[in-house]
């Protein structure tokens, strides 16, 4: 059974930085396309950053430049370091894991964790 858990959230001042992370089991995580996706009141479910088995990274426009994605498979582990913290930031974060990195189709899903940021 794949379980993907992301780690808490929490509230951060505009400006601000926080990272997330998430821990996979039941995968083989280091063959895994790997996501960050985020869903804020009213809007639909957006990716963030993905990142593939090889370490190629895609971002949404709105965060590149100040997120990061990133993966030590020793671990089982995924990252997103979230630094320059707008309002806009503010969502529910998901963690997910597919076997495309070229499609982006994610075929797991983390509960999520909430992320707020207030100025």
């Amino acid at each position: 059974q794949v379980q993907l858990v992301e780690s808490e959230g929490g509230s951060v001042r505009v400006g601000g930085s926080l990272r997330l992370s998430c821990v996979a089991s039941g995968i083989i995580f280091s063959a895994a396309a790997m996501g960050w996706y985020r869903q804020s009141s009213g809007n639909q479910r957006e990716l963030v950053a993905m990142i593939s088995s090889s370490g190629e990274t895609d971002y949404a426009d709105s965060v590149k430049g100040r997120f990061t994605i990133s993966r030590d498979n020793a671990k089982n582990t995924l990252y997103l370091q979230m630094n320059s913290l707008e309002p806009e930031d503010t969502a529910a974060y998901y963690c997910a894991a597919g076997w495309s990195f070229t499609t982006q189709t994610m075929n797991y899903w983390g509960k999520g964790t909430l992320v707020t940021i207030s100025s």
